[in-house]
């Protein structure tokens, strides 16, 4: 895309407002950041769901677009396609493995955060592209045997004071049949903060799907709260079905000892051994450093370890998220690739966790697992010597607003000049609003997978949750995953356009 296209599409809130190359998108009535972020219970739903969740999931691929956008111009809510989007997506699409093509559910929340971070004119973009994806994942999952989540046996469902026992003990002892049915127990008479305690301490318990278990549940839980509690029993379904996934082991990881598990297990004793008072630490960069060289080379035991001595030291917890963060962008840096992206999606997702969770115990395990983990994202690679804390700032050639394009122009290039310039101007501009909105204007241009919405929704939202100077630093290591302006534009957007009649 020439740079002056370019900056008319992206450069700043008034620009995106006029919607550069997206305007047919002006045949869908607008939604309000306030319409889409409101709470379930101010929001006035349809009575009948159903028909819409089969509308998704019946009609053909190349018409789903065109039936949506002639419902949405007719009154069809934003919520409520979402809802019916998220309930599609697990009732037909096989959680196992927790990635590949269940990215289709996986990646709803994403979607749903990068709609709220648009105009308001644009924000119908990322569902509709997440309304493709789960067409894709449904035709994939009939090819793999057609997966469908079967009605529950309701004689088997707990009481109500039986229910919560009986998941624990399925859940500890990986037993699906048992799981299955006491989640519908629970889903049918606990609350929302409950479940996610329960489900957050699963959901971190071992490193099969690469961490996926932990973003679902994150993902799932930020979906809910969205569409309403009214509509989790299915989902709560899919997340223990998933969170039961053992990656084809044959044996019972309750009785064995695998890989995967281990950490959890060496982690389970060091939460016991954190001191009284641990959440009032104080910041500390030299710790925050000292955990990021431990990323480098560290095993996944000693990270967990050194995670428990710098707690036990009166570091604040904010300063070891800094280095976890960090260290995920370095292992991207040093590797660009799926692996390294998950480093820093679940790292989002733990930390989403860990700001919501109440129980002090779990607190402290998240922390322990994430740092645990990294060095497991990270595998045997040799060290390649780009290092997120020594990467020196590079002042784009252009200024202001066009510094930002050339910076995506970079990304097909060079990211290492990119990643560089980005510091530099974030030296200058201390707002990255304008490199944000550009991203997310690029992504509903270019992007191709599901990956582009998980990675550039966790990387945006996270750079708030940092101090600096290592938010610039974390937001930098994003350009060696993000699309370059020069990428053609994907498919989807010509079919959305025809969809709408443009």
């Amino acid at each position: 895309m020439p740079r002056r296209s370019f900056l008319k599409s992206t450069a700043g809130a008034g620009a995106l407002t006029a919607l550069g190359e997206l305007g047919w998108l002006g045949r869908l009535p607008s939604v309000s950041a306030e319409e889409a972020a409101m709470p379930p219970h101010l929001v006035q739903f349809h009575p009948e769901i159903e028909p819409l969740v089969r509308l998704l999931e019946d009609t053909p691929r190349e018409r789903v677009l065109e039936e949506v956008a002639s419902r949405v111009q007719r009154g069809l809510s934003y919520r409520e396609v979402l809802a019916a989007l998220m309930l599609a997506g697990v009732r037909s699409v096989q959680p196992r493995p927790v990635g590949f093509k269940f990215h289709a559910v996986l990646v709803v929340n994403s979607a749903h955060l990068a709609s709220l971070a648009s105009p308001d004119s644009d924000r119908w973009l990322p569902i509709f592209w997440a309304i493709d994806q789960f067409k894709s994942s449904q035709a994939a999952n009939v090819k793999e045997g057609n997966w469908h989540m079967e009605p529950i046996e309701e004689a088997r469902v707990p009481a109500s004071h039986q229910a919560r026992k009986a998941f624990i003990e399925a859940m500890d002892n990986w037993d699906e049949t048992a799981a299955d049915a006491a989640i519908v127990g629970l889903a049918r008479t606990a609350g929302m903060d409950e479940l996610f305690e329960l489900f957050v301490h699963y959901g971190a318990r071992d490193f099969r799907d690469i961490g996926h278990k932990a973003i679902y549940v994150a993902n799932s839980f930020r979906t809910l709260e969205v569409i309403g509690w009214q509509h989790a029993e299915p989902v709560l379904r899919s997340l223990a079905y998933a969170l039961l996934d053992r990656s084809g082991a044959k044996e019972n990881p309750a009785k064995a000892d695998l890989m995967p598990d281990r950490a959890f297990r060496e982690n389970l004793p060091r939460v016991q051994q954190v001191r009284e008072g641990w959440v009032d630490g104080k910041p500390n960069a030299d710790a925050s450093r000292e955990l990021l060289l431990a990323s480098r080379s560290a095993s996944s035991s000693d990270a967990g370890a050194l995670v428990l001595t710098l707690l036990n030291k009166g570091v604040a917890p904010q300063s070891l998220f800094d280095a976890l963060y960090t260290g995920a962008g370095e292992l991207l840096m040093q590797a660009p690739g799926i692996l390294s992206l998950h480093a820093m999606t679940f790292t989002n997702a733990i930390h989403y966790a860990w700001t919501r969770v109440k129980n002090d115990e779990t607190r402290r395990l998240l922390l322990l697992q994430n740092a645990a983990f990294l060095p497991l994202y990270r595998g045997d690679r040799e060290d390649k010597g780009i290092h997120i804390d020594t990467l020196e700032p590079l002042q784009p050639n252009a200024k202001g607003d066009e510094a930002v394009a050339e910076i995506f122009a970079d990304i097909g290039t060079d990211r290492l000049v990119a990643a560089r310039k980005m510091l530099g101007f974030l030296k200058d501009h201390p707002s990255p609003r304008p490199f944000a909105d550009a991203a997310r204007r690029i992504i509903f241009m270019k992007g191709t997978n599901s990956h582009d919405y998980k990675f550039s929704a966790a990387v945006l939202e996270d750079y708030e949750h940092l101090a600096p100077p290592w938010r610039d630093r974390m937001l930098a290591s994003s350009v060696f995953y993000l699309r370059s302006s020069a990428e053609k534009d994907n498919e989807l957007v010509q079919r959305t356009r025809s969809a709408l009649g443009g």
